[in-house]
């Protein structure tokens, strides 16, 4: 029996996905997983998301890394360097107590920081 799990768009995306999957990773096009986490986070954000001090330029950063984009194409996406973005990176792990980039992530979605404001 096969299992499917995602949607893809592109002939280099199921590339990807194919890679992905022999790799052992299930394979998420960017936009639907950007989507999805937005309406999660969008369903009841709890009022202690509130107190987060990020400015808007690391939670612009944290939304993307939320949609599971690499700090290249968040650079890209927001005109930043890399280093930039990784700078931002260190600094929203610090602030949200955590320790990478997963953990973030799911903070994010928790606290509803992963929503378009």
């Amino acid at each position: 029996m096969v299992e499917t799990r995602g949607v893809l768009q592109s002939k280099q995306q199921l590339i990807a996905a194919i890679r992905d999957t022999a790799a052992g990773r299930t394979p998420v096009d960017q936009n639907v997983a950007g989507k999805l986490f937005s309406h999660i986070a969008r369903q009841n954000p709890p009022p202690s998301a509130i107190g987060i001090d990020l400015n808007d330029r690391e939670r612009a950063v944290l939304r993307l890394l939320a949609a599971g984009l690499a700090n290249a194409d968040i650079a890209e996406r927001l005109h930043l360097s890399p280093g930039t973005v990784r700078n931002y990176v260190s600094a929203i792990l610090a602030k949200l107590g955590v320790a990478d980039r997963t953990q973030a992530a799911v903070f994010a979605l928790r606290y509803g920081l992963a929503a378009e404001d």
